[in-house]
């Protein structure tokens, strides 16, 4: 039976003039916009796109004209394919290319009977996880794709995955004692009322940071105190709290590693909000230290993690 591997992923302009195309897509999906109404939806979208897209393409500007995101993305896929020769190891993004249609075909072609979906979003969530599958499963049933299917939900336990976390923790830190550091893991935020529909997005970022933090511990590696909060707030609706701004502001010590908690491949939100626009907001709040930690990526830890998912 032949085998594929996708790896599943919200995706990211890869040039400017798609910046347009993936602020649309995102906005219009009914699992991030949740009113009942399609046409509610696309005006609320087209608004939000209307207001975000000049200040968003600058941002990418900023980040050489495309989002990091797809580039690390090919070379996990590049390791992951060498690391298991006996499946197709393939990738899709949700919101810009590669699209699942494209991928979907080029299945078909190669006669795929089986596939393993691997959202790289290690906590579930109705926003991510669920939209990504709902993303493949409307598609195949359009293009008669009927393969047996195994989806992997959530990795946020997995051993390998958080020694990584651990690894990528101690690089950051370098040679800086942590028991004068606050570390800070940083999630993508969602609007409050997505939780209290039972989403259990936030309570899987609360028992992962428990699980690091026992790891820490039993590496003798004590921070002066440890702490969550949420990114990427968007509009005017209660989204969790606290936000990292609200965090970083209420810190007497000035001296942080921030652990961007819920991104396992570095885009725009890593390497632009954290490392550029909260590491100015850190610099005028008189922090002496503003540290960020990279994403797992194409980390041969990472490799073996996936691996280990899909086997």
């Amino acid at each position: 039976m032949k085998k594929a591997v996708i790896l599943l992923n919200m995706g990211g302009p890869n040039n400017l003039p798609e910046v347009e195309l993936f602020l649309k897509n995102m906005f219009n999906d009914k699992n991030i916009i949740t009113v009942k109404s399609s046409l509610l939806r696309a005006f609320i979208a087209f608004m939000i796109v209307t207001l975000r897209k000049k200040a968003s393409t600058a941002n990418y500007a900023k980040l050489g004209g495309k989002s990091p995101l797809v580039g690390y993305t090919q070379q996990l896929v590049a390791k992951l394919q060498s690391a298991m020769p006996h499946l197709h190891v393939t990738f899709a993004m949700r919101y810009t290319p590669p699209f699942c249609e494209e991928v979907i075909q080029d299945l078909m072609q190669k006669g795929i009977e089986e596939v393993i979906l691997l959202p790289l979003y290690p906590h579930y969530s109705t926003t991510t996880t669920k939209s990504s599958l709902e993303d493949f499963n409307e598609i195949s049933h359009k293009l008669g794709f009927n393969p047996k299917v195994r989806f992997i939900e959530r990795f946020y336990e997995n051993t390998l995955y958080n020694q990584l976390l651990i690894k990528k923790i101690k690089e950051a830190l370098g040679t800086n004692n942590p028991t004068e550091m606050e570390l800070i893991f940083s999630a993508h935020s969602l609007p409050q009322k997505i939780v209290d529909r039972g989403d259990s997005y936030q309570a899987e970022i609360i028992l992962h940071v428990k699980i690091l933090e026992a790891m820490l511990k039993a590496q003798n590696l004590e921070f002066k105190e440890i702490h969550i909060a949420y990114q990427s707030k968007l509009g005017p609706v209660k989204w969790l709290e606290p936000s990292l701004e609200q965090k970083l502001k209420s810190l007497v010590n000035k001296n942080t590693l921030i652990v961007p908690l819920s991104f396992t491949v570095d885009n725009s939100e890593t390497e632009f909000e954290l490392s550029i626009e909260y590491k100015e907001v850190a610099h005028e709040l008189g922090f002496e230290r503003y540290i960020v930690a990279k994403c797992p990526n194409d980390a041969d830890e990472f490799v073996a993690c996936l691996k280990e998912l899909a086997d």
